[in-house]
């Protein structure tokens, strides 16, 4: 260990300071920095950009014929933001993919640190098991992989099954807690079925809670999302999960926030205005909305909207913000 200590009593200019101190790799907090430690808002690098159904699940089809579970364990495509040097963040703290599967397939078990859930959009007969526990995945249900725990799907039903997968994959690289293990048996040996599963929002139930809201619903939220409801997940502590049901020909106001979203359309269609980007969505597109860009959306017909978005992080750490319109609302 090299015990000499370098002269400062010689610096006679700031420049020489900053050259002196860069070899003990320091950096002068108060130099104008390429990229600033602080600025006066919150934004995003990441872009708001739109996925369309329609164009991708023929993808998924040709993929069916192409390639099998044995090859691929998971037949996904990623839906990678268009920025520069991105390879497969979505938003800055989420990844998305559309997944599906084959009537009669299985994709094999493994556990990973990152949170995971799927957004059913066409399923009759496909399912998943979580930790040994086998419940249905039908269009509509939402299902959860909390992360650490065993997971594998299956289908037994007639027609491939297409959902939506959504991680927390970014944030886990930040953070750097990431790990990933295959099950040592390809798939879990001792299967229990478990219809009704905390690990199951079923498309039934979720409809039954939208009905009860849309009595109740405070005047503040409902013009901003509609009729909205927040799935209690509690072992999802990066993922909120928000479901928001629109009426033919409502329009919201517009806001922003200070999180990022990710927008899977279950029904109907309409328009996002995302930022300076307008989209038109129809049955299973995605659109992504990054951190604190306004957004106003409108419904051309009757319509649900599954958002998820790190607002649960962003309010754990103190940071989350509401603003609609010139009002700033802090709910």
């Amino acid at each position: 260990m090299n015990s000499h200590h370098p002269d400062y009593g010689s610096v006679t200019s700031v420049d020489q300071l900053v050259q002196r101190i860069a070899q003990e790799h320091c950096t002068p907090g108060w130099i104008r920095h390429e990229r600033p430690l602080m600025w006066a808002r919150p934004r995003s690098t990441f872009v708001p950009a739109h996925w369309q159904y329609a164009r991708i699940k023929p993808a998924l089809q040709a993929a069916g014929r192409v390639i099998g579970t044995d090859q691929a364990e998971r037949r996904n495509f990623i839906l990678r933001n268009p920025i520069e040097g991105n390879d497969f963040g979505t938003t800055r703290t989420l990844i998305g993919a559309y997944q599906s599967i084959l009537p009669g397939e299985r994709a094999r078990s493994h556990r990973h640190s990152p949170h995971a859930l799927r957004v059913i959009l066409e399923s009759r007969g496909s399912y998943s098991v979580v930790n040994g526990r086998k419940h249905p995945m039908e269009s509509g249900d939402i299902v959860l992989t909390p992360g650490g725990s065993w997971h594998g799907h299956g289908h037994d039903g007639a027609e491939q099954a297409y959902w939506f997968d959504c991680l927390d994959i970014p944030l886990v690289h930040l953070l750097e807690p990431m790990s990933s293990e295959e099950h040592p048996q390809g798939w879990e040996p001792e299967v229990i079925d478990e219809p009704s599963s905390p690990m199951r929002f079923a498309w039934a139930d979720t409809q039954r809670a939208l009905d009860a809201q849309a009595a109740s619903d405070a005047p503040a939220q409902s013009r901003l999302f509609g009729t909205t409801i927040e799935l209690a997940a509690p072992s999802m502590p990066t993922i909120g999960i928000k479901v928001h049901r629109m009426a033919p020909g409502w329009e919201g106001a517009p806001y922003r926030h200070n999180a990022s979203s990710i927008f899977v359309v279950l029904q109907g269609r309409g328009t996002s205005t995302v930022g300076s980007s307008t989209f038109a969505w129809h049955f299973g597109d995605v659109i992504a909305a990054p951190m604190a860009v306004e957004l106003r959306h409108r419904a051309d017909e009757a319509a649900v909207i599954v958002e998820l978005t790190d607002e649960k992080l962003m309010r754990t750490c103190g940071y989350y913000r509401l603003e609609a319109l010139d009002a700033e609302v802090r709910p």
